[in-house]
């Protein structure tokens, strides 16, 4: 099941990025492409990828959770934010890449400053989202080129051992967990996109899906997502796409209760299927595929843009939900208390843990203000947990340095 991880900063060999480049150029250039541009991400726009998705490391050495790389015939850049300039310095090869900080040169400003006139610039359809594919096909237009989708993708031509991509199993979200059943969700959902004067809504952020059809997976780190996509029409049964080698049988059968469980190979033959009878199709304008808004248009439907109505519901945390997360923060205190345990040299300071029988008491919250105002926050830290009952006691002296005080 689910476990977590940090992100890895293990290093490909850094001398097989140049062998690679150019491997690229040579496939680009049997499509009649004049570059290429390479964002991290995937058919979800997630910020935490599984190896089979990991492109942008492949390529360039490169592996932040963020980054974006240009590809031309006699130059290639890698695009990053303040946060990966050192990293980036020490992991790839600046012999094959310049390193550019995102901050003060865009990918949009480079392109216009380095894009000859008449060159074709190649992108997935499904690493960029219909926001990002205009711009760029705008950025390409002024100087005088041309922004071309190419699938399938062409690192994946060239790149041999690519990793399969995950099958992790999906489970139940009970109940006693989520504090509402997915058929009551679909209800509210269907509400939305009928306001929203659609036909049909695509989920594609996994966390959506996640939380939608109450469900967790392990496909990536940090996450428990099933990496999926789904239809909710806003009349008849929602589908939901997911690879059956993810699914028990008991789980298949809970899910087939409430929605139609198909294969990721239908999804696109079935919003085909929309776009062929003119349907109107809304699409999140933070994670749809480029390739999304494509399929639909081309088929004769009609795409609509904005956020997903089901984000916003997410957010609104029933009594269920609230509970749980505060549960989640004793647990994680107690675990604090018990790596200290496990490992007595890191005592650093005083630890109180209480326990209030209310949470968001606006007394606490007004302490834990005055607190941030008073200064205290490196030598004193005050999280505002609740209540009289305390883990290990009501006061542990752990050492001298700092006093750290969970109250």
């Amino acid at each position: 099941m689910f476990e977590a991880r940090f992100q890895s900063f293990d290093d490909p060999a850094p001398a097989q990025t140049g062998p690679r480049v150019e491997a690229l150029r040579a496939e680009l250039e049997r499509r009649g492409l004049s570059g290429f541009i390479l964002p991290r991400a995937d058919r979800h726009q997630n910020e935490y990828v599984p190896p089979s998705e990991e492109r942008l490391a492949w390529l360039t050495g490169f592996t932040g959770s963020a980054g974006v790389v240009v590809v031309l015939p006699d130059k290639a850049a890698l695009f990053v934010d303040g946060r990966y300039t050192l990293q980036a310095g020490t992991q790839v090869d600046t012999g094959v890449f310049t390193i550019v900080h995102s901050g003060e040169t865009s990918p949009e400003k480079w392109l216009g400053q380095n894009l000859p006139a008449g060159a074709k610039l190649g992108y997935d359809p499904w690493l960029h989202t219909v926001d990002g594919a205009e711009r760029l096909a705008r950025t390409c237009t002024d100087a005088g080129a041309t922004a071309v989708p190419t699938e399938p993708d062409p690192v994946d031509a060239i790149w041999t051992d690519r990793p399969a991509p995950p099958l992790g199993a999906v489970v139940l979200h009970e109940f006693r967990y989520a504090g509402e059943y997915a058929s009551s969700k679909l209800t509210r959902i269907r509400t939305e996109i009928g306001n929203l004067r659609a036909d049909a809504l695509v989920i594609s952020d996994p966390h959506n899906v996640a939380w939608t059809f109450n469900i967790r997976g392990s496909d990536v780190a940090h996450t428990p997502l099933p990496l999926a996509f789904a239809i909710v029409p806003q009349e008849g049964k929602p589908q939901l796409y997911v690879d059956s080698a993810k699914l028990s049988n008991a789980v298949r059968h809970q899910l087939e209760e409430f929605a139609a469980v198909r294969e990721p190979a239908d999804f696109i033959r079935e919003l085909t299927a929309l776009g062929v009878v003119g349907k109107t199709v809304r699409l999140d304008q933070a994670t749809a595929a480029d390739a999304l808004a494509r399929i639909v248009t081309v088929s004769g439907g009609k795409v609509t843009r904005g956020a997903d109505p089901i984000s916003l519901m997410k957010a609104v945390k029933n009594p269920v939900e609230i509970e749980g997360a505060h549960d989640a923060l004793l647990e994680a205190v107690r675990e604090g208390w018990r790596s200290v345990d496990r490992a007595p040299e890191r005592r650093v300071g005083l630890l109180v843990v209480e326990h209030q029988p209310r949470v968001g008491d606006a007394r606490a919250r007004q302490r834990a203000h005055g607190a941030r105002r008073e200064g205290v926050h490196a030598d004193a830290v005050r999280a505002e947990v609740g209540g009289k009952v305390a883990h290990g006691g009501l006061q542990r002296r752990l050492g001298h340095a700092h006093d750290v005080v969970v109250r």
